[in-house]
């Protein structure tokens, strides 16, 4: 080998003046980084050549190192005479090794010809172009080139400046996704309001024939028919209504219709109608409708709400027909139940007394099956006089004249005497008595325990398995609510609603009764004369409760 021909000290001295050289280079380097020289001097074939910038100062070098762009000097060879630090960072290579090497050692074959270009130009030209630069990964990065040349004392050399562009490129890629989506969106928007408008025209072409179909039925009905809207302003009238009034739209759009009702029923009208606006549940009211003529005639008004998919009202369709000759023959039905009450009433109470003396008859023994026949005619005639008694106050209330004296009531008092009569009534059902004492109203205790027999009476005919009938009172707020619960059928909503209606019965194949369905409605007025509150809570098979509530005396 070459190196045997040294000795050990001579290759340790030549190893110590490699290390010195290496040693001055490195600090060399460093001086020309950091800008503590304006010159140097580079030994090639031809000697020493010094190379210097013309213009070169600490300060320029300086910020050279600092910015943030790439920066480089090649000579006419493509030699890489100088570079700053940022440079040799995104190539990933220490500063060191990139100084001295060719560019074109960074440039990768798919921006080989664009670079030789962009150099060709630099040398005569300032000029700019996008290249990529591939570091020692072969990790490509798009960069923005700038060429210009510089003068330097030996000659001119060419100096580069790379902006890394890959920041930009992604906001340019996103952009670019960013408008493609848009577009995309775009075009969705516009298809999807191109069918809009094509269910907008289907649908108000539907709209139209459905209003018309909707004007056909309405002008063609015996019933006055009209649309208000949310607010409760009335924006149609059908054909019947003006024929019936002889009014213009513009007399009785809006709340006209006010002036066509009679004063009496106005208050009443407006009650309700204002009440159905804000719950939203049915109106129905009976009023006096004026007539051309001036003459009013008694109508049922029914309105309910149309409502779209949330819910919301859209608006409401009403009807108004004409009772008045039904109102007239109800007034000669009450007549007539008025005066077959009256005239019945006096041959019961005769029959009536003629059994009580034939069973207190003691000259001649009655023979037994007699006083049986006795007994069941008693039952009948107590039962045909509480028919009687009850079509009589019917008659009074329509007529007005239910009327009777109202004094302090012992209510514990009351439904002990009631539970008492209840008994020996029902002998089968078990009553219970859970009333507190020392509760005093003002009412009328008669009628008080007509109420209170009546809801007993229903409770026994609708609860024929289970027995039990509990008679309670509960106090809240200084208000008294009695109750009369059983465990018997129930009542269904639609039974609930129209429970307190004249003539209402409950139909049930199961338990079939008698009765002309007279007492929860004579019961009902009572409790109104009262002041007092009328209710049930009831379902189906789980048994019911009556109750009214009344004031207590302060």
């Amino acid at each position: 080998m070459e190196l045997a021909k040294y000795t050990y000290e001579e290759l340790l001295n030549r190893n110590n003046e490699l290390q010195l050289q290496l040693e001055e280079a490195n600090d060399t380097i460093e001086a020309i980084r950091s800008g503590q020289i304006d010159a140097l001097i580079v030994k090639g074939d031809d000697g020493h050549q010094l190379y210097t910038l013309k213009t070169a100062d600490q300060t320029y070098r300086v910020f050279i190192e600092k910015m943030n762009e790439g920066a480089v000097t090649l000579n006419r060879d493509g030699v890489i005479l100088y570079s700053n630090s940022r440079f040799a960072a995104m190539m990933n290579l220490p500063l060191e090794k990139v100084i001295g090497l060719n560019f074109e050692t960074f440039i990768p074959e798919i921006s080989s010809e664009k670079f030789k270009g962009l150099i060709h130009n630099g040398w005569n030209e300032d000029c700019k172009g996008e290249i990529l630069l591939a570091n020692k990964e072969s990790l490509l990065t798009p960069c923005l080139l700038s060429c210009t040349t510089l003068d330097l004392d030996e000659g001119t050399a060419l100096s580069l400046i790379l902006t890394d562009l890959t920041n930009q490129k992604e906001a340019e890629w996103e952009l670019k996704v960013k408008n493609e989506q848009l577009l995309a969106a775009q075009n969705a928007a516009e298809k999807l309001n191109n069918e809009l408008e094509d269910t907008v025209r289907e649908r108000t072409n539907d709209l139209l024939i459905s209003r018309e179909h909707f004007k056909l039925l309405a002008n063609n009905i015996p019933q006055l028919t009209w649309t208000n809207l949310p607010g409760g302003d009335v924006d149609f009238y059908n054909l019947q209504w003006y024929n019936y009034t002889g009014r213009r739209y513009s007399e009785t759009a809006g709340w006209g219709w006010q002036q066509i009702v009679h004063p009496d029923d106005l208050s009443n009208t407006m009650d309700n109608y204002i009440n159905s606006l804000k719950t939203g549940n049915p109106f129905e009211v009976e009023n006096r409708y004026k007539r051309w003529d001036g003459i009013y005639r008694w109508h049922l008004n029914r309105a309910v709400p149309l409502r779209d998919d949330k819910g919301e009202i859209i608006f409401w369709v009403g009807t108004a027909t004409d009772i008045e000759d039904q109102k007239k023959e109800m007034d000669r039905k009450d007549e007539f139940i008025g005066i077959a009450s009256h005239e019945l009433k006096t041959p019961l109470t005769s029959l009536k007394g003629y059994l009580q003396l034939i069973t207190s008859y003691k000259k001649e023994e009655v023979p037994p099956v007699v006083k049986q026949y006795i007994e069941k005619a008693s039952v009948a005639i107590n039962k045909l006089q509480r028919l009687v008694n009850d079509l009589l106050d019917v008659s009074k209330i329509q007529a007005g004249r239910l009327e009777y004296p109202l004094g302090e009531v012992d209510l514990s008092e009351l439904l002990g005497f009631v539970i008492e009569n209840a008994r020996h009534i029902y002998p089968q059902h078990e009553f219970e008595n859970q009333s507190k004492n020392n509760l005093y109203i003002i009412g009328n205790a008669e009628r008080l325990e007509q109420v209170l027999m009546n809801f007993i009476n229903n409770a026994v005919k609708y609860s024929q398995d289970n027995k039990q009938v509990i008679l309670k009172t509960t106090v809240q707020n200084n208000i008294v609510r009695v109750s009369v619960t059983d465990f018997g059928i129930g009542l269904s909503e639609a039974q609930i609603d129209r429970i307190f209606e004249r003539f209402y019965r409950v139909e049930d194949k199961k338990f079939m009764t008698s009765g002309l369905g007279m007492g929860l409605y004579i019961s009902a007025e009572i409790i109104n004369t009262h002041q007092g509150k009328i209710g049930v809570e009831s379902k189906p098979g789980k048994g019911a409760t009556f109750y009214f509530e009344l004031p207590l005396m302060r």
